[in-house]
């Protein structure tokens, strides 16, 4: 029941999607049955951290990352605040807990020969299809919008007067995105074609799919797979790649990392440094050629 009440807490307080909701009561309901399992323990509500971590180690024994155990015990360490604050337990057992140390793995982005060769060299079909699809890596490269925020854009929150979307974020947060000329005309195009479709089921939303539905997860993640697949070798080709090479590709050419974090949505800078290490290359040409050592 406890568990029940946390997820109701999640969506109607802090306002997260179906996605991060289905996590949290995943990584719940996994350590639930373990305890179960293992210890025959029915309640959750009042284990000791010895549990926990006896629990840690099953997960890494069984070959789980580090990183996703400190996303299972995030959720197990939301929890057991939220039942403090409610009043059910007097002390939360993962107060003191660190987090497992985790590689952080570089994220390579297209280069912008790559994205010159999607947009220049590829055919895109003068279909629903195609009209959608060349849409969809316009606005990932030109935004930097999550593939979530692109599925959920809204017909109502395009702004074609002065070149703007709105778009809805993490926790529910709005943020304005301009977008340039070409990408206008791609919309309207686009838009064209999809007045076209038979039916429409999911009418408020931009992208759809062929029979009209509001797009999916792996449908998106399908797109940017298939028409990479025809310009780059990178063994990972996603739209979390395309945000990635949108950072990097404004902040190789001169644009601040605050202007860089307000377009991408980020709460703080130590996100949006992540993109930085992209940038070192063009720093080291500029230090190459332009201080005075480099000629002696």
């Amino acid at each position: 029941m406890a568990i029940d009440s946390f997820i109701t807490y999640l969506s109607l307080e802090k306002i997260y999607s179906p996605h991060t909701l289905l996590a949290y009561e995943k990584d719940l309901e996994e350590f639930k049955r373990f305890c179960r399992v293992e210890l025959e323990l029915e309640d959750i509500s009042t284990v000791s951290y010895n549990i926990i971590r006896n629990w840690i180690v099953a997960l890494v024994d069984s070959g789980v990352s580090n990183k996703t155990v400190n996303r299972k015990i995030a959720s197990l360490k939301a929890y057991y605040k939220f039942l403090l604050g409610i009043g059910e337990i007097d002390v939360n057992p993962l107060a003191k807990h660190r987090a497992l140390k985790t590689d952080k793995k570089v994220e390579i982005p297209f280069s912008e020969a790559e994205m010159v060769r999607v947009f220049s060299e590829l055919s895109f079909e003068d279909t629903f299809e195609g009209k959608r699809d060349r849409l969809i890596i316009e606005l990932f490269y030109v935004t930097g919008i999550r593939r979530a925020e692109l599925m959920s854009l809204s017909l109502k929150n395009l702004d074609f007067g002065v070149n703007t979307i709105k778009v809805i974020g993490k926790r529910n947060k709005e943020r304005v995105i301009p977008i340039l000329e070409i990408t206008k005309k791609l919309f309207l195009e686009y838009l064209v074609e999809r007045s076209k479709l038979p039916l429409i089921v999911d009418a408020e939303f931009v992208f759809l799919t062929n029979k009209g539905d509001k797009m999916y997860d792996t449908l998106v993640y399908r797109i940017i797979n298939k028409y990479f697949s025809l310009v780059s070798s990178k063994v990972k080709k996603s739209p979390h790649v395309l945000r990635h090479t949108f950072a990097t590709h404004l902040l190789n050419n001169g644009a601040e990392l605050n202007a860089v974090k307000e377009l991408l949505g980020h709460a703080s800078l130590a996100s949006t440094q992540v993109y930085t290490h992209n940038n070192i290359s063009e720093l080291k040409k500029v230090h190459s050629s332009a201080h005075p050592r480099s000629r002696e």
